[in-house]
């Protein structure tokens, strides 16, 4: 018989960083376990220094695209969680249909970061590693 994947969305405002961090690191450390997605509120394209930080873990999202939460609610998608990694998108997120676990990570936004290229890449990166620390914990916790 086949184990039913836990199906995640990832939200966030524009789909940029952290969702897209996220959605990386649960599809690569939950491996089989999980169906993952990520999706904004508005779309835009994904953050560059947020691309550079995730090769650095084998993880290449230059070609990713970025989608709409509310294409993904339009569509009927199931969830059986949806986890907001921003302040803004818990309050505006739609409510999926059927049974939902909602969760609320408030990582701060990469586009907030100031400095140099150098500066702003260390930022990310130091995002990137709470973001994967966060998944590695809650990866142990949906096991149990």
């Amino acid at each position: 018989m086949k184990k039913h994947k836990i199906k995640v969305v990832f939200i966030c405002v524009h789909n940029s960083a952290r969702s897209q961090i996220a959605e990386a690191y649960l599809k690569s450390i939950g491996k089989d376990m999980f169906e993952v997605q990520s999706a904004g509120l508005e779309p835009t394209q994904i953050n560059p220094f947020v691309v550079e930080a995730m090769k650095e873990e084998g993880i290449d999202l230059s070609k990713k695209q970025t989608q709409s939460v509310f294409k993904l609610f339009q569509q009927g998608a199931l969830f059986d969680y949806v986890i907001t990694v921003c302040r803004d998108s818990e309050i505006k997120c739609p409510v999926f249909p059927g049974i939902t676990k909602r969760l609320n990570w408030a990582f701060e936004d990469p586009e907030s970061f100031h400095g140099n290229n150098d500066e702003i890449l260390k930022q990310v990166k130091k995002l990137r590693d709470r973001i994967k620390v966060k998944i590695q914990e809650w990866i142990i916790q949906v096991k149990i």
